[in-house]
């Protein structure tokens, strides 16, 4: 394309007024009516012409020239506003209307798009979301409406309301694309909303009423759950070319999948190469587009009466994170409310619900999560429904096949080199909020799994899901202290093994095992750092890095002790609420008992190895009384465990109060989350422009710790 609308040469059997020169004029200065016929033209043409990356690029670089005087974008959204109320309203949606309202979605996408990644105002100016003057006055719009407002509310309501089925499946996808493209102004922002910021569109979404929220909200979680696949030749219009008649999704070509989101590429993607559906896309860009909804955070008042205009940067940013003031999101409230469509209770308090609810099938949704936890996207709605709605979570934990969610999570962690410290952390958060239920505890340690085959280590047969779950959490300590080494990330295993310790029942001999390991790994590191801290203290100098270095030191080790106290606080729950249970937890200590005779005088340690010590006398004493002239075997010695583990009473035990940690979402969440759902969007085939991304600062880390924290 070039720089007139006739500039695309044609060649082929359509005249050049088709495709080519409308689309050149659509792009170019002349300024079309939003009544004019030009745009029944544009939008029944199918638009199959295959133009290469360099000829998209130079049409958007024309269309954004010329957008300002000629309001095409804002008259082609208008557009595809009326094309989805012609769908909704005409029976069935005829084969024309849809895919006039795909063709509009489409070319609204790609050069929107291109607007917002090249703005160079905060204020995305260049959009120009409005009409000329001359037909601002004709009541195209609602009075007093803006365009995103109306745009929103048009592609939200027939989101909501409009069934997915082979009619109407590509339109849906498209108009999930647009979504994504008209919220990606976040990407434009910095990672801490301000007041200034400006997101004409996702802003608008925030204002719609309870109705079409909840509608979208539920539309977007049937879609994850069902999973609904684009027949292959199910529209009424082509989607694919028969012969060498091209469809309708032909229209720019692979060579500018690259650069727009576009359908043809998504197709390509989307059918085997034997013409069998070999995934569900619609489901994944549903999940993405909710997970950005529910995590929006619109930041409305600040005050700044009081701030000095002298501050630092980092001063002023601290300022206005604690002075920031959210606007309720939605979509977010949306979800937590959401409730079983098997279960319909009444309001145990009698209390009416205000506004119409998201009504879902729990059981699929659960099944459907537990198919999904591979992709970082399932996890993170795991999370948000475990953390944000009561419901689901009393769902998940009254259920007796856990294993369903379980085994995915476990199996995630066991390969956490080959995933995302911010899925590995979400996962475990997760884990944390399930461990702080006495009930989940208790039925993980019930259910009995035949097998663990992807576990290589050694053979796990006929394990508890209990165990499995210590065994992996105690693998991934060790993996973050060799090569994660976050402190965050420790503090996670540790409490939920904490949670877990009191109701631990018949703990493999694995487990158990791998339990005591755990304290001997952990004390060995720690005997290190005091060395370590000993020797520089003795060899100090007045030089400052030999303070700096001996006060890190200090922290570190300070550290490594409270993880040694939790260790021993874990021992000491099973050993004085759950011994009986635990024979093999006794066998572990007993055969490893000299890794805790080093502490057994630390003053930080001493009180709890007490209770190991009156353990370890009264069962060495028993094996004493027993003692043959042969040797012992592990059974024999399992034997003589089993059989006074029936006599022991607990006599002498100090009685320690249980741990519990629980998890606490901080103040600032989207400082996280708002990043880190545009890291996944990202990572899923949609590109942007690296230098407008603002949002995901290259001095940041690749992984930030999840905005919360586990509280005792």
């Amino acid at each position: 394309m070039g720089a007139v609308p006739s500039t695309p040469r044609w060649s082929g059997e359509r005249p050049p007024e088709a495709e080519e020169h409308l689309i050149g004029a659509f792009v170019g200065e002349k300024s079309y009516p939003i009544s004019s016929e030009f745009w029944k033209k544009l939008l029944e043409l199918p638009l199959d012409r295959q133009w290469p990356q360099h000829r998209v690029a130079e049409a958007c670089q024309i269309f954004a020239q010329n957008n300002y005087q000629t309001r095409h974008l804002a008259k082609i959204l208008v557009h595809m506003v009326w094309c989805l109320q012609e769908c909704m309203t005409t029976a069935s949606g005829s084969s024309l209307s849809y895919m006039k309202a795909v063709n509009a979605t489409y070319i609204s996408s790609v050069f929107l798009k291109f607007i917002i990644e090249n703005a160079t105002t905060d204020t995305f100016e260049e959009l120009y979301l409005s009409l000329d003057d001359a037909e601002a006055g004709q009541n195209i719009l609602p009075l007093g409406e803006r365009i995103e407002s109306y745009v929103m509310q048009g592609v939200l309501n027939f989101i909501g309301t409009s069934d997915v089925n082979a009619h109407s499946c590509l339109l849906h996808h498209e108009l999930l694309n647009f979504m994504m493209v008209a919220m990606s102004t976040q990407l434009c922002s910095g990672p801490t909303p301000a007041p200034k910021d400006v997101h004409p569109f996702i802003d608008a979404a925030m204002l719609q009423e309870g109705t079409v929220v909840t509608s979208v909200v539920r539309r977007l979680l049937l879609n994850f759950i069902t999973r609904p696949r684009i027949p292959f030749r199910g529209t009424a219009y082509p989607v694919y070319s028969d012969g060498n008649e091209p469809g309708v999704l032909q229209r720019v070509g692979s060579a500018a999948a690259n650069f727009v989101l576009l359908p043809y590429y998504t197709f390509n993607y989307l059918v085997s190469s034997s013409g069998e559906v070999s995934r569900s896309p619609l489901a994944d860009i549903s999940l993405l587009v909710l997970l950005i909804l529910i995590h929006y955070r619109k930041c409305v008042k600040v005050d700044m009466s009081t701030a000095n205009n002298n501050l630092e940067d980092v001063d002023s940013r601290t300022y206005l994170k604690e002075n920031s003031v959210f606007y309720d999101n939605p979509y977010c409230k949306a979800l937590e409310n959401a409730r079983d469509i098997e279960f319909d209770r009444v309001d145990i308090e009698g209390n009416a619900q205000n506004g119409p609810l998201v009504r879902l099938p729990f059981a699929s949704l659960f099944d459907t999560l537990g198919l999904c936890l591979a992709e970082e996207s399932s996890v993170l709605l795991l999370y948000s429904l475990l953390h944000g709605n009561s419901d689901f979570l009393e769902y998940v934990l009254v259920r007796t096949d856990l294993d369903t969610l379980l085994m995915p999570i476990l199996e995630t962690l066991y390969n956490a080199s080959r995933r995302t410290s911010n899925q590995i952390y979400m996962l475990l958060i997760i884990l944390l909020i399930l461990s702080q239920d006495s009930s989940f505890n208790a039925s993980i340690h019930k259910l009995i799994l035949l097998n663990v085959p992807w576990y290589k280590e050694r053979l796990l047969h006929h394990t508890s899901l209990g165990s499995l779950m210590v065994v992996i959490l105690i693998r991934t300590v060790k993996y973050n202290l060799s090569k994660l080494r976050d402190v965050y990330l420790h503090t996670n295993c540790l409490a939920i093994l904490a949670n877990m310790a009191p109701h631990v029942h018949r703990l493999s001999a694995y487990a158990s095992q791998r339990l005591v390991s755990l304290f001997d790994m952990l004390s060995r590191k720690y005997t290190k750092l005091a060395e370590l801290k000993n020797d520089k203290i003795h060899k100090i100098t007045s030089e400052q890095d030999g303070d700096s270095t001996t006060e890190d030191m200090s922290t570190e080790l300070h550290i490594y002790t409270d993880f040694l106290r939790i260790v021993l606080e874990i021992l000491n729950a099973i050993i004085t609420y759950a011994l009986p249970r635990n024979p093999e937890v006794v066998y572990a200590i007993m055969h490893r008992q000299e890794v805790f005779l080093p502490f057994k005088s630390h003053p930080r340690f001493n009180e709890l190895l007490e209770n190991i010590y009156t353990v370890l006398d009264f069962f060495n004493s028993r094996m004493d009384m027993q003692r043959t002239n042969g040797g012992w075997s592990v059974d024999d010695v399992l034997q003589v465990i089993i059989m006074n583990c029936r006599s022991w009473r607990g006599e002498g035990m100090k009685m320690f109060t249980q741990l519990r940690f629980t998890y606490e979402q901080e103040s600032h969440p989207e400082e996280f989350f708002i990043p880190y759902v545009w890291r996944l969007v990202l990572s899923h085939s949609f590109s942007f422009n690296p230098d407008a991304i603002n949002l995901l600062h290259m001095d940041l880390p690749v992984s930030d710790t999840p905005s919360g924290e586990v509280a005792v």
